[in-house]
């Protein structure tokens, strides 16, 4: 069973390894959500036509207020990330794309996702840390998708990417499979920081953030590690039904 595992694991990124050299060498491809030829993922226009986060948003959790107001939760319950930077809403067809890159290994995704994340933050960061896998995960995709995406982040921005720094001491139930009110006792306490980021400005990267449950722990830790701010960059936002 281990025997399989590893080979699964080694095929896929294999694969993923293939499909970063095709895209970095910018030949022909099809569009994945029209077929249309182009040199990246996406073609120009359906890049155009993914559902953008609306200006409008809080600047502390990225959710859509008025005027760009600080909403009433974080007023109310001040996280410990200091502010999110979001690309998207999670709506259709992004949520096809990063279900497909995460879950099916396409990893030529990785470039376009974080060129997402990349146009929209002001490079006001010292060091890019990306949300870590429990093993458990990362032994079934065969890569960390956080990671792939804070590559492509720091090679566009040259902020150094510290890959090790931050760990799961535990595994945990996948977040998507709770209930929004049971997701912050389940990702309590299963961060370890073994970095010293004393007086350093954090941008933790990951694919989606929903409660915000997840990237408040984080930031709790990295900031008992010396962290003087903690900003969450992510590809989408999910916002509330």
């Amino acid at each position: 069973m281990n025997f399989i595992r590893a080979s699964s694991a080694f095929t896929v990124r294999l694969s993923n390894w293939m499909a970063l050299i095709l895209n970095s060498c910018s030949l022909p491809q099809q569009c994945l959500l029209c077929a249309g030829s182009s040199r990246r993922a996406l073609c120009d226009a359906c890049y155009a036509q993914l559902p953008w986060l609306p200006r409008a948003h809080c600047p502390q959790c990225a959710l859509p207020t008025t005027n760009g107001a600080l909403c009433g939760k974080c007023l109310q319950h001040p996280p410990h990330f200091d502010r999110v930077i979001a690309a998207c809403v999670y709506a259709y067809p992004l949520t096809e794309l990063i279900c497909s890159y995460k879950y099916q290994g396409t990893l030529a995704l990785a470039p376009l996702l974080a060129q997402a994340i990349t146009v929209k933050t002001d490079g006001a960061a010292d060091l890019l840390v990306p949300l870590p896998l429990s093993r458990e995960r990362l032994r079934e995709r065969g890569f960390n998708q956080a990671l792939e995406i804070s590559r492509v982040i720091s090679r566009a921005t040259r902020i150094p990417l510290v890959a090790h720094a931050c760990r799961r001491v535990r595994d945990s139930v996948p977040q998507a499979a709770l209930p929004w009110n049971e997701r912050r006792k389940n990702i309590r306490g299963v961060f370890a920081c073994d970095a010293d980021l004393t007086g350093k400005r954090v941008a933790v990267i990951d694919d989606v953030l929903t409660t915000g449950a997840t990237l408040n722990e984080i930031a709790k830790t990295l900031k008992r590690a010396g962290a003087a701010e903690v900003q969450g960059w992510v590809v989408a936002r999910t916002l509330p039904t």
